[in-house]
């Protein structure tokens, strides 16, 4: 019988050693936007299928403060998340840089399994950069389709994302040997 990933526990969802949470806007009094809000609840939900797994924050500070990966922090403390499995990259400000960010803490902590997490749009991305930069690496994204989105937000990100896929990928190709010799 088929089912979604992580939405039962069996031996294979137990293979993952990072979950990475890729940021998004922050809202003028510091709460997250509502992608930023969707993105923080999936990885609560991740953070329980997989209890093991440490959990990369990932968002710079984007047009308001605080920085992204302190909202998600925050919020997913709140949620129950043991702040002792958060690591926190402030410095990202987009996809590619996460994935980089991302690919080094790996690297240094000799893990090799990461779960992205993201919006449905997004998460194809997210993936192809850091499988793109070694990880072995699996999607749990959080649902963004028109009903969460409105039809104009929808169609602008899918869009968006399609441009997207084929440039950063070719770069993260072109940064590969130094992100994983360093």
């Amino acid at each position: 019988m088929a089912t979604t990933l992580g939405r039962r526990r069996d031996p294979a969802c137990a293979a993952v050693d990072l979950i990475l949470v890729l940021g998004a806007a922050v809202r003028p009094d510091g709460r997250p936007s509502p992608a930023l809000g969707r993105r923080i609840a999936a990885a609560a939900r991740a953070a329980e299928v997989f209890p093991q797994a440490m959990l990369f924050c990932s968002g710079g500070v984007g047009r308001h403060g605080p920085s992204e990966a302190s909202v998600m922090a925050r919020d997913l403390v709140r949620l129950g998340v043991a702040p002792a499995r958060l690591v926190l990259d402030e410095e990202s400000l987009d996809t590619l840089q996460t994935a980089i960010a991302a690919a080094r803490y790996m690297r240094a902590d000799r893990l090799t399994r990461c779960l992205v997490c993201t919006e449905s749009y997004h998460t194809p991305r997210a993936m192809a950069l850091m499988r793109v930069l070694g990880a072995r690496v699996r999607g749990w994204p959080a649902k963004a389709g028109l009903r969460q989105m409105g039809p104009a937000a929808w169609a602008w990100m899918r869009a968006r994302e399609g441009l997207a896929i084929p440039y950063d990928v070719a770069l993260a190709v072109m940064k590969r040997r130094t992100v994983l010799s360093g």
